[in-house]
């Protein structure tokens, strides 16, 4: 009888094959909520680009007078060999732009108009900054507290939003601005102003952020961690503050950003109307209102300090829309 032959084995002289290893399974690996933040506000672009704008703002703020020194001449600096006496406007056209004044002078007594746009943007920008900080402070305080206490204290801080936003606070600030002193409390003129505008400004604008607070308090005040924590004993500051406003951090950094430019339009709406710093100051508000009388012969004193405000704008917009989508935790 003949066996069978295995056909399905190894040949003669052949090494069977290794047993494949499975590739190793690859590590998942946690990010934090800050770097999943960063990482899709990387992807946006037109976002990075308004925060490098900003950035930008910044530090010709912050080095006005190094600037004005390499750039430009003393922002008080008069310089009448520019002007045509005849018409009262620059001799060289488009406002008097040239190699030795960059944007230009100003048509009443010649001085340099990028030095007085550097300048310009310390007021506009310390303003803004100033003013967001306290209406960020205020309206974070009082929102949270009416969201999670509710009952009188809620319909207390309610009532006191209602009145704060149908007050007239162009009116308002104009009236202050006009009967407050010259400088007060080792303050000069100029940063005395822009203390009071600051103040002002904050003061009126807490409402908003404090209705977004308010709400998101609302609904987190019924979230399983905070009857955890008070399940265990936790008091209502520990809530408050170690349980709530950690998780409200998105919403007021996106609003901080979001109304940083509303209140640059605010400062350069009242140092239009003459409530903001006084002459011989710089201001981009003031600017403006000084080219009313000449736009007519010549807008590139109205055109520069307008684009100016409109480009911060512009910029603290895109990148508080950009970091607003990149906070959003059901984001991509």
């Amino acid at each position: 009888m003949t066996t069978p032959i295995d056909t399905t084995g190894p040949a003669a002289g052949e090494q069977p094959e290794a047993a494949s290893t499975p590739a190793p399974a690859k590590q998942i690996e946690g990010r934090s909520p800050g770097r999943i933040a960063w990482s899709r506000l990387k992807r946006d672009k037109v976002a990075l680009a308004g925060g490098a704008v900003v950035v930008l703002l910044v530090l010709a703020a912050l080095l006005a007078p190094v600037l004005t020194s390499l750039f430009g001449h003393p922002v008080d600096q008069f310089h009448p060999d520019q002007i045509n006496p005849e018409i009262g406007l620059p001799k060289h056209p488009f406002g008097g732009i040239s190699k030795d004044f960059l944007l230009g002078v100003d048509p009443t007594f010649g001085r340099d108009v990028f030095s007085r746009i550097l300048y310009g943007a310390q007021v506009s920008l310390l303003v803004a900054l100033g003013a967001a900080a306290l209406s960020v402070c205020i309206g974070v305080v009082m929102g949270v507290m009416a969201g999670y206490f509710g009952g009188w204290v809620d319909a207390v801080i309610s009532r006191v939003m209602d009145v704060l936003l149908a007050f007239p606070q162009l009116l308002f600030s104009i009236a202050l601005v006009s009967v407050m002193p010259n400088a007060a409390f080792g303050f000069s003129d100029k940063w005395f102003r822009v203390a009071i505008l600051a103040v002002v400004i904050g003061f009126f604008g807490w409402p908003y952020i404090g209705r977004i607070v308010r709400g998101q308090a609302l609904s987190m005040r019924e979230r399983e961690y905070v009857d955890a924590a008070r399940s265990l004993g936790a008091g209502r500051a520990h809530i408050l503050f170690r349980e709530l406003l950690p998780n409200l951090v998105a919403p007021i950094l996106v609003y901080a950003t979001l109304i940083i430019p509303t209140n640059i339009l605010n400062e350069a709406a009242l140092s239009f109307l003459g409530a903001g710093v006084r002459p011989p100051n710089p201001s981009w508000g003031q600017m403006l209102s000084e080219a009313t009388h000449i736009f007519k012969h010549d807008p590139t004193y109205m055109v520069v300090p307008g684009l100016a405000i409109f480009i911060t704008v512009l910029a603290f917009n895109l990148f508080g829309d950009g970091l607003r989508d990149a906070l959003d935790p059901k984001g991509n």
